[in-house]
């Protein structure tokens, strides 16, 4: 995986990680371009925190800043970096899959071969570990006087 898209994926998984940054990203998508002032009236956060949210976002490449009409500045929401954070993870699960379905094909033959296999016994009671060693130190039948 190139390093360019794990630095940007890193970015954007930063900056989503934070619920506030989260609610202005929905905030952008559902109603287009806004300014910190139009945002801070839609969420319960104050304007001077979302524009720090907001520089955060603009570093992660997820809004860009763009002058508006009385020196107003609008944020727009950009997907490109969505879209590589996508890629990255579409790469770890390619990276994922074949093993991870491996491991299930293996765990369900045994589970197969387990239920398929009836515990052996011998005269009515279940097998028993194997026999301690004759003369083993533990062994109590040599402190007996014969």
């Amino acid at each position: 995986m190139r390093p360019d898209i794990e630095a940007v994926a890193e970015q954007v998984f930063t900056a989503l990680a934070d619920p506030t940054r989260r609610a202005i990203l929905a905030a952008l998508a559902s109603a287009g371009p806004a300014t910190a002032t139009d945002l801070a009236a839609r969420l319960p956060v104050t304007r001077q925190a979302i524009a720090k949210h907001l520089v955060l976002l603009a570093e992660a490449g997820l809004v860009t800043a763009e002058p508006g009409e009385r020196r107003r500045v609008r944020y727009r929401l950009r997907s490109a970096p969505m879209r590589v954070a996508q890629q990255f993870l579409a790469a770890l699960a390619r990276d994922w899959d074949g093993p991870l379905e491996a491991l299930k094909d293996h765990l369900d033959r045994s589970a197969r071969v387990l239920t398929a296999t009836p515990p052996r016994e011998t005269s009515g009671h279940h097998e028993r570990g194997p026999e301690p060693e004759r003369g083993h130190h533990n062994d109590r039948s040599q402190d007996r006087n014969p």
